[in-house]
């Protein structure tokens, strides 16, 4: 780029004060879509340019604010900037330490670990190991897969349709929709568009007695597994919460048939479901847990931790230069513990099952809002034709949009992206709460009156 090019993409970055003008960012915008891969997601359906945060609200180039209900995909547990995470950082920074120590032991490493596990589910934390992994959640499912194939010496897996477990090859292949052969594809018990056409707890009962019937079937095509992952609830599938006795009853299937049973609490993790880990509602003890995105307080951390009895890998069977993230260990301690000593899980559980009995209101004079589900603050509303009860993403995304001009951020999900998914920071207050549900319920009808 030539010396005046910058210099006239530089004068259209907004002022020190965060404000600027509609045209500064169309040019941000603009030269987005120019330089940037076609792979971008969040970009497309939110065409906005943050350059202030602070809680719930976002205020763009453009002198807009937004009530933010994606929390960087669930990864923000206090929202944005929170004052503990940035005390947090600035404290790293202040202290002269090194801020890359690849897997060295540091004092804001044992800290953050002294934390992590002073919350974990205590029958897995008396004898855990913990692996830093590289710096998404993918990267972590990617590194349990890798352990408990070294542990078990097996290499197929069991996945449950609906699923999603991140981008990279492997974790891909455990996620819904993936052809990998080695992958073995169960049912996820659901209420709404029930895979056995009776929902409820007889329909968990018939998922869990299919499993079961497979893995013990001698023709059922089935070897025995490496493991067994599941989502305490589904998010990108749809944020359908798995019930309480099914999911005990996978963890008792796989422990009776010394299979390793592995949570992905990436999103459900640290209070987001209205308890510490999603797993706690059942009171179930995996052997594999996958953190990511709200242990690292906003910043990149992933982590996987597990039984003492699995770690029999070799020094360097996974590893990854920003596993040693400090900066994010320390806004990561700040997190674990604010939400610990305020009782934002609890809050969480309480708030949630307001704002769900509120849009559950809709349904009667929505007629296209097919189901509202959830648990805690994990949310979600699906969208549907109302003449034939099918997906209607067309819709979903009318919504979004009319969201966004009502300075609300959503986003989509679900097997058709029908479902209008809700993730606010978990110190969301009581009238920012009302304020989502507002722009919400005043956003579907418009919606509905738009062509799409």
């Amino acid at each position: 780029m030539a010396l005046t090019e910058q210099a006239a993409a530089a004068a259209t970055v907004p002022t020190q004060d965060g404000r600027g003008s509609g045209a500064a960012a169309e040019g941000i915008l603009r030269r987005q879509a120019q330089r940037e891969s076609a792979a971008r997601t969040y970009a497309r359906s939110l065409p906005i340019v943050p350059v202030r945060a602070r809680g719930l609200t976002i205020e763009g180039a453009d002198g807009r604010r937004y009530l933010d209900c994606l929390s960087g995909a669930g990864t923000l547990a206090l929202g944005h900037n929170h004052p503990v995470v940035l005390e947090a950082i600035r404290g790293v920074l202040d202290s002269g330490a090194p801020l890359h120590v690849l897997d060295l032991a540091t004092p804001v490493k044992d800290a953050f670990t002294s934390e992590l596990f002073a919350n974990l589910p205590a029958g897995l934390a008396a004898d855990a190991r913990i692996q830093f992994c590289g710096p998404a959640g993918t990267d972590a499912v990617e590194a349990a897969l890798k352990l408990v194939r070294t542990a078990t010496g097996r290499s197929g897996l069991l996945a449950f349709t609906g699923a999603y477990h991140g981008m990279t090859a492997g974790a891909l292949d455990a996620s819904g929709g993936a052809p990998e052969v080695r992958v073995t594809r169960l049912p996820y018990p659901r209420d709404y568009r029930c895979p056995f056409g009776v929902g409820g707890a007889e329909g968990a009962r018939l998922a869990a007695r299919w499993t079961e019937s497979l893995l013990d079937d001698p023709k059922g095509g089935v070897q025995p597994p490496a493991a067994m992952i599941v989502e305490p609830v589904q998010g990108e599938g749809g944020v359908i919460p798995s019930p309480d006795a099914w999911l005990r009853r996978m963890r008792e299937i796989t422990a009776a048939r010394g299979i390793p049973l592995i949570a992905d609490e990436v999103q459900t993790g640290v209070g987001r479901t209205g308890a510490f880990w999603g797993v706690d509602h059942a009171g179930v003890v995996p052997d594999v847990m996958v953190l990511s995105k709200a242990i690292g307080g906003s910043l990149p951390l992933a982590v996987i931790v597990y039984r003492a009895e699995l770690d029999v890998w070799a020094p360097g069977a996974h590893a990854g230069t920003f596993r040693g993230n400090q900066l994010a260990m320390a806004a990561g301690t700040a997190t674990l513990a604010y939400v610990r000593e305020n009782g934002l899980a609890e809050r969480a559980a309480t708030l949630g099952g307001r704002m769900l009995a509120a849009l559950r209101g809709l349904i009667p004079a929505h007629q296209c809002v097919g189901d509202v589900r959830g648990r805690g603050l994990m949310i979600g509303v699906e969208l549907i034709d109302p003449d034939t009860g099918a997906a209607a993403p067309g819709l979903a995304a009318a919504v979004r949009q009319e969201c966004l001009d009502r300075g609300l951020i959503v986003e989509l999900g679900g097997r058709h992206s029908s479902v209008v998914r809700l993730l606010p920071p978990l110190t969301v207050t009581d009238e920012q709460a009302t304020a989502v549900l507002d722009r919400l319920a005043d956003a579907i009808p418009a919606a509905c009156r738009r062509p799409h």
